[in-house]
């Protein structure tokens, strides 16, 4: 399952919810972001039972890519209740990603 692009009033519901939430910070123009795209998505179906994996575009999503502090894409940040656990900046592999989530997760 891919993981699915939100926007800012799909983030605020998901930050009420209090489940952990796994966010990329992204842009269809960041090389970077592509490439690490298809990783991305095999975490989303990984976790899809125990945590929401969504991407956010900051291009259409600029005032909460500001919000959140994004400078550097792609940008991963950590949530739950509503609280950031943590970011990696540009991973450079699923390993890496799972790295970051299990440190951050338990």
């Amino acid at each position: 399952m891919a993981a699915m692009n939100i926007n800012k009033e799909q983030f605020d519901k998901a930050m009420e919810s209090g489940k952990a939430i796994l966010v990329d910070f992204w842009a269809p123009w960041c090389s970077y972001c592509r490439r690490i795209g298809p990783a991305y998505d095999k975490v989303a179906a990984q976790y899809a039972q125990s945590l929401d994996v969504v991407k956010v575009n900051i291009d259409e999503e600029p005032v909460l890519a500001n919000l959140e502090r994004i400078e550097v894409i792609p940008t991963l940040v950590l949530y739950q209740g509503g609280k950031a656990l943590g970011s990696i900046v540009a991973p450079e592999s699923k390993a890496a990603i799972d790295a970051f989530i299990q440190e951050h997760l338990h």
